[in-house]
């Protein structure tokens, strides 16, 4: 895979959406659940040692699964690669739902299947086939209709829409670095 590390690091600073220190255990055979600063920025799951500010690791949440393993515990894996997951462990239930519902709402599928929703709608209630949407302030104009639509809901899918300027991405961790755990 080939990616950018000086993108992808400038990335894992920005605000997340989500971040905490939850157990980790990585998809290697023997691997033993470590303590990781988790951060999710639009839909990279970052992870960090505890007392460090460069990521370990990141998980591009796409064409990904989310499940539920035990209580208080959740596993990422791929569909290319269903039996390599990733295992992490929550303090309480609480912090592992709003994990595992921030996690599938991160993803590129989800953000479209919530825009052709949306688009449904406003076709329903103002009877003109959205052609596109289009950023106009807070709100959005669709077909020539003004619609107010709260700017954090949309953000993720504004931010996931921008034109590309990363190199392709595959949806498995990036390489560690030699000597790093």
């Amino acid at each position: 895979m080939r990616y950018n590390e000086k993108e992808l690091q400038a990335l894992s600073r920005q605000p997340a959406e989500m971040a905490a220190e939850l157990g980790m255990r990585g998809p290697k055979k023997g691997s033993v659940l470590k303590r990781r600063l988790v951060k999710l920025v639009v839909n990279f799951l970052f992870y960090f040692r505890t007392d460090e500010a460069e990521p370990v690791g990141a998980l591009l949440l796409e064409r990904c699964r989310v499940i539920r393993e035990e209580p208080g515990t959740f596993s990422i894996s791929f569909i290319e690669d269903p039996e390599r997951k990733y295992h992490f462990e929550c303090s309480s239930e609480e912090q592992c739902q709003e994990w595992m519902e921030a996690l599938r709402r991160a993803s590129y599928e989800f953000m479209r299947r919530s825009l052709i929703f949306y688009r449904n709608e406003i076709r329903k209630v103002t009877g003109k086939v959205c052609a596109g949407l289009q950023r106009a302030g807070v709100g959005l104009q669709v077909a020539g209709v003004g619609l107010q639509v709260a700017e954090a809901v949309l953000q993720p899918w504004l931010m996931a829409t921008r034109p590309p300027h990363r190199t392709p991405w595959n949806s498995s961790a990036y390489p560690r670095r030699p000597g790093s755990s």
